[in-house]
């Protein structure tokens, strides 16, 4: 625990302008970013006296090793740098709103030739229409599906439309009715964009004019006796009219607006947003967050802003924003909204009517939110802290080890041997700070050398982030390839040690992880494995396990850290493996790229073809000189490929695969299952 007068900033030092200020810990990790109109006034706040600081607030300073500032010319400046370093150093004391998902959206992709409605997630991409985001993807697939009736807009895929295009065949949405089928033509691109423009309006609330257009059709077809069409258009309007109801219209002046609720208590808060555009409510999504700073509710507020808008420019501002209580002072977070949008938006707390209604619902939904988070998360926090607990005690640390990293190897019968980095923050994965390592220093299956290696490369990294700081001046000279490139303290690599190291083994794995720390002089932090045959955790020099109940929750949590390394490093694995199952011959050959790889293949038609060509006819292939020619040509000599064989009746069968994938062909077994030519029986070995 720091003292906070050991790096307090004279007065004279801190400039009284607006700013944005970072508390950095002991490792220059950023732990806390704020902003102010007055520096010197906000920071002289963090340095009174503790017991006069709000427990979080305390926390944070005592945590601190420094602080510094950056001075803006305004506070709408202020507000874009911190939301911008707040994203950037993802600092453990500020309040972040974490999405446990990715909403979805109904997007039309008007950027293209021929604009496609399709369901998306994640970032947003210009010139793509959105609309939502919804709480499920199939509420979109729903809605989408009524709409084709009368909007029949292409649905489908690239790779659907392009084989559609050249066979001359649509799917089957465009024989019922339900795609234009712009693959075959039967639609002009202008007139396939004009219906996805209509589908647009009609989504942004341009309701009426669609069905009073239908329902003219619909009785004229019926003035003429043509009945069959007349009974196609009355179902095209009721399924108008069902898509419709699926959102009612709470606001009568088809307003444009979002509305943010809060329901806090003294440790979380939630968040409910509802996004009403032409007076109906499109979707709706909610977060919820641990208080680890003191805020208030407008502070609450304008952290949902930036969440919300950060991201976000021209109309997916909206007119109006409608909160529970203002963000204090309220003229920078108004102005930095406006220029978003580019032009006037609205930020303030419904007081009468429709929407102060509307905002009452959507407190309620808040409310319960919190209630319900609270009633599956009050287990969790008490479990967590007794798992730490349990595992401090039964591996006698000093503390309960808040960071625990573990590793594993990977391999299959000692090729592609990889290795991973698992991080557990307070018992919950970081997902955001695994590593994945290649195994260099030697070739073949060694896991207890391998542990050593991955070990060592690890702490070299921290060893040298260490010295690079300042914090260590003793130790030997750092490798410069481990380096990080970071120079101002954003989140790194390897620069926050673990207090527990878990290795996946048992006593030589531990061993060797031991060995490795004291090679590199690291002495405080603790090493354990978990042997997978008894679920036994090993301890350095110790020559009997230390074995902890079955239903020990400190058990629990080391099993689920070991699987979840095991998860990530067999996935690495694999990936490895089929990339150099996936490779052929040419990407052997120095200098060639991709581009000419397929002109090889495209100009040839088969890997097998160009090896039986002569290196002039590989010179007639446009970018290739006869240099180059004669590489390729002593390449594919050099990879003869392996014959395939008949295990049935012994044959030998002529080679015929198609290598531009470097993918060899496949011949039936003796019951039928295909056999590879040339490539191992992965079943003989076992992935570790």
């Amino acid at each position: 625990m720091a003292d906070p007068s050991s790096y307090r900033p004279k007065p004279g030092q801190i400039p009284d302008s607006p700013g944005v200020y970072k508390f950095r810990d002991e490792h220059r990790r950023v732990i806390y970013v704020g902003k102010a109109k007055s520096l010197r006034q906000r920071l002289a706040n963090y340095f009174q006296d503790l017991a006069g600081l709000h427990p979080r607030t305390r926390t944070m300073v005592t945590t601190a090793a420094s602080v510094e500032w950056t001075v803006v010319s305004t506070e709408v400046e202020a507000l874009q740098l911190e939301y911008s370093w707040i994203k950037e150093f993802d600092p453990r004391f500020n309040v972040k709103y974490r999405d446990d998902k990715s909403y979805p959206y109904l997007a039309v992709t008007m950027n293209e030739e021929f604009p496609r409605v399709q369901v998306m997630r994640g970032h947003k991409k210009k010139g793509v229409r959105y609309f939502g985001p919804y709480g499920h993807a199939w509420a979109i697939r729903d809605t989408v599906d009524l709409l084709l009736r009368v909007f029949p807009v292409r649905t489908c895929s690239a790779g659907v439309f392009k084989n559609a295009a050249r066979t001359g065949r649509p799917c089957l949405l465009g024989y019922i009715g339900k795609c234009s089928a712009p693959c075959v033509e039967r639609i002009s691109p202008e007139d396939h964009r004009e219906l996805a423009a209509e589908f647009c309006d009609f989504m942004t609330g341009r309701t009426g004019t669609y069905i009073r257009r239908l329902e003219k059709q619909m009785m004229e077809a019926a003035d003429e006796m043509e009945y069959e069409r007349a009974a196609r258009l009355r179902d095209d309007v009721e399924a108008l009219k069902k898509a419709m109801e699926k959102n009612a219209v709470v606001l009568a002046d088809a307003t444009d607006a979002d509305l943010i609720a809060v329901a806090e208590d003294e440790l979380e808060a939630a968040v409910q947003i509802f996004h009403v555009r032409g007076g109906r409510v499109r979707g709706q999504r909610g977060w919820v967050t641990d208080k680890v700073e003191a805020v208030t509710t407008g502070d609450l507020v304008e952290h949902a802003l930036q969440q919300l808008y950060g991201e976000e420019t021209g109309d997916a501002v909206p007119k109006e924003v409608l909160v529970p209580a203002l963000p204090d002072p309220v003229e920078p977070v108004q102005q930095w909204l406006t220029d978003r949008r580019s032009s006037g938006v609205s930020l303030r707390i419904p007081q009468r009517g429709d929407k102060k209604a509307l905002m009452e619902t959507v407190q309620r939904n808040a409310q319960q939110a919190l209630a319900l988070h609270k009633t599956k998360r009050a287990s969790d926090l008490t479990t967590r802290s007794r798992a730490l607990e349990e595992i401090a005690e039964a591996l006698d640390l000093d503390s309960a080890p808040l960071r625990i990293e573990c590793y594993d190897i990977s391999h299959l019968q000692g090729d592609d041997v990889v290795a991973s980095m698992v991080v557990f923050e307070d018992g919950l994965q970081r997902k955001s700070e695994y590593r994945r390592f290649q195994i260099k220093g030697f070739e073949g299956q060694d896991d207890v050398r391998s542990m050593h290696e991955v070990i060592t490369r690890r702490f070299k990294r921290y060893l040298a982030e260490k010295e690079k700081t300042g914090e260590w001046a003793d130790g030997e000279d750092a490798d410069t390839t481990e380096q990080l490139k970071d120079e101002e303290g954003r989140p790194k690599r390897f620069a926050y040690p673990p207090q527990l190291v878990v290795v996946d083994g048992g006593q030589p794995q531990v061993a060797a992880a031991h060995r490795a720390l004291d090679e590199l002089g690291i002495d405080d932090i603790a090493v354990c494995g978990l042997a997978k045959r008894l679920e036994e955790v090993w301890v350095p020099d110790e020559e009997d396990p230390v074995v902890l109940p079955r239903t020990s929750e400190g058990l629990y949590l080391l099993q689920r850290v070991r699987d979840e390394a095991h998860r990530f490093a067999i996935t690495y694995q694999r990936t490895k493996r089929a990339k150099r199952f996936r490779a052929g011959p040419l990407d052997e050959v120095p200098g060639l790229g991709e581009t000419r790889r397929q002109a090889l293949v495209k100009h040839f038609g088969s890997v097998r073809k160009l090896r039986s060509a002569t290196i002039d006819q590989i010179c007639e292939v446009p970018g290739i000189g006869r240099k180059t020619a004669e590489t390729i040509a002593a390449a594919l000599a050099a990879a003869a490929p392996v014959p395939a064989v008949n295990t049935a009746t012994g044959e030998i069968m002529e080679y015929e695969a198609d290598e531009a994938d470097g993918v060899p062909e496949t011949t039936a077994g003796p019951s039928g299952e295909p056999v590879t030519a040339g490539a191992p029986d992965e079943r003989r070995g076992q992935e570790t």
